[in-house]
């Protein structure tokens, strides 16, 4: 291996982790990586990565592992099964960028600690995979300042900002903050639509109308004509949205925090995966309003 070259690991390799992990092999870094379905890593192997046969085998490469996975119970698995990170040895420093509850990211930080001597770094993203695929996301970082300086090196490739919000768990608070936004603007966009659409106005035609105006946002910009146009194009499932508003609720509850907008927010994505939308785009939402 060249001297200019460093080794990280990458697990999980599904919207967002794909396009992140290619974005380092693309770097100064050989990445190993390792998905629980195997055939998902095809294109990161095309895009140079090396393949380990279990997270353990990936720990046990790489002093920096990234983790992008679906929710806590996935981190959990990955990192403490048998075959789990946990077991490749101490002295790593593993950066989740899944989006999961502060109270878990603070577990799983103590647990990797005391038990393993390995550390943690949550570090959540925002930017959708159009970020991912540039290395334009915004990562919100909670840990030690130390390990979050030796990883940002790494970050940067994926990323155009990288934000210390704290110690453990504040990423993941930042996060479900940047979503109670995001989650808000694609109801209430969905409804502006579908009002334009009843009210006899060409809704793709809105958010270029209401570019310059108070009521844009980068939701709208990016999101909006898709939405009008029932675009089936994934980029994020549903249900990974109402499982952030769940995660958003759980935060309100922990903290007593009233969030009413949430809560009928909550409601509405719900309606739209019980209605057999979960697999689709986040997009496809407005179609419970048709």
């Amino acid at each position: 291996m060249p001297k200019d070259k460093r080794e990280v690991g990458f697990v999980g390799l599904g919207l967002m982790g794909l396009p992140m992990s290619r974005r380092l092999c693309l770097g100064n870094y050989i990445v190993t990586v390792w998905n629980r379905t195997k055939t998902k890593t095809s294109q990161a192997l095309a895009a140079g990565a090396n393949l380990a046969d279990s997270p353990s085998e990936l720990a046990q490469r790489n002093s920096i592992v990234f983790l992008c996975l679906t929710d806590a119970e996935a981190v959990e698995d990955v990192l403490f099964r048998k075959d789990g990170i946990a077991n490749g040895g101490p002295g790593k420093i593993i950066v989740d960028h899944s989006t999961i509850g502060p109270t878990a990211a603070k577990e799983f930080a103590t647990r990797l600690h005391e038990k393993h001597d390995i550390r943690y770094v949550d570090a959540p993203v925002t930017g959708g995979v159009i970020g991912a695929t540039e290395g334009t996301l915004t990562i919100f970082a909670g840990g030690h300042a130390s390990d979050i300086q030796t990883v940002r090196p790494a970050l940067s490739l994926m990323s155009g900002r990288v934000l210390h919000m704290g110690g453990h768990g504040a990423g993941q608070t930042t996060k479900l903050c940047n979503q109670v936004m995001v989650m808000n603007t694609f109801v209430t966009m969905a409804e502006m639509l579908k009002l334009a659409e009843n009210g006899g106005v060409d809704a793709t035609q809105i958010p270029k109308i209401l570019a310059d105006g108070f009521a844009n946002s980068r939701v709208l910009e990016l999101f909006g004509e898709r939405m009008a146009r029932r675009d089936s194009e994934i980029t994020g499932l549903l249900a990974v949205a109402q499982k952030d508003l769940d995660l958003i609720q759980a935060l309100g509850k922990e903290t007593s925090t009233a969030l009413p907008m949430c809560g009928t927010a909550t409601e509405l994505m719900r309606l739209a995966v019980a209605n057999g939308l979960g697999n689709s785009d986040i997009t496809q939402f407005i179609k419970i309003y048709d």
